[in-house]
């Protein structure tokens, strides 16, 4: 009976002790896994949180390169545009018949009323036909930077007193003196000329005493040129 009791209690205390190491064992299963949770929730945080950061450098940089590709876009199309409207412009140029009189032979050796046109009646060029053998006017076909230069022979022991006009305006001026074997002299300008403004020579002086002279030795002539426009 004693043994019986002592086999008994001795159970108990195994069933006990077996009772406490379950207990102590399903308490560090369930610490372990709470402290797998709460390590796992903090790893999802953080790579949740480095994600996002990325994320946003990501779309950050995607602006950036946006901004960029777009200010690019617009710098090459103005600088394209610039450079065809240079083109245009140039091919226009190349288009362009040149510019060019050369006049000559006096209708009147005689310009002895002051602002008299001296009209030159023939000419051995007339590119762009901006010169008039009838009235002795140049008018600019196009505007730009010209040319012009008059020569012209005085009667001996004359003068002869001649001014180039550009729009009512005397912008060149010459008094020529014809010695003992007559004389020639020549005067110009270098001016800007806008399209269909006129250009012409005349007489400065209305004294009856400044006679001119032509012949197979003596020129008088009128030539203008467009060097640039």
């Amino acid at each position: 009976m004693i043994r019986t009791e002592i086999k008994v209690e001795t159970m108990v205390n195994e069933i006990k002790k077996t009772e406490d190491n379950i207990i102590s064992t399903l308490g560090y299963i369930k610490q372990t896994v709470a402290d797998f949770t709460d390590m796992f929730a903090d790893m999802r945080g953080n790579i949740t949180d480095e994600m996002l950061k990325r994320v946003e450098e990501i779309k950050g940089r995607e602006e950036s390169f946006k901004t960029l590709f777009e200010e690019t876009r617009k710098n090459l199309t103005s600088g394209n545009e610039a450079e065809k409207e240079k083109l245009i412009q140039l091919q226009g140029k190349l288009e362009q018949p040149p510019i060019a009189f050369y006049a000559h032979h006096l209708k009147d050796l005689l310009p002895d009323t002051k602002n008299e046109i001296l009209i030159f009646e023939k000419t051995f060029t007339n590119e762009g036909t901006g010169y008039d053998t009838s009235t002795g006017i140049f008018t600019a076909p196009v505007g730009g930077l010209y040319q012009f230069v008059i020569h012209t022979c005085a009667w001996q022991n004359k003068y002869a007193f001649l001014g180039l006009v550009l729009e009512g305006n005397v912008i060149a001026a010459d008094a020529n003196y014809g010695d003992a074997s007559h004389g020639c002299n020549t005067f110009g300008a270098l001016v800007r000329v806008k399209s269909g403004e006129k250009v012409w020579v005349k007489s400065t002086s209305s004294s009856s005493n400044r006679p001119l002279v032509q012949d197979r030795y003596r020129m008088n002539t009128f030539s203008g040129i467009l060097v640039n426009n």
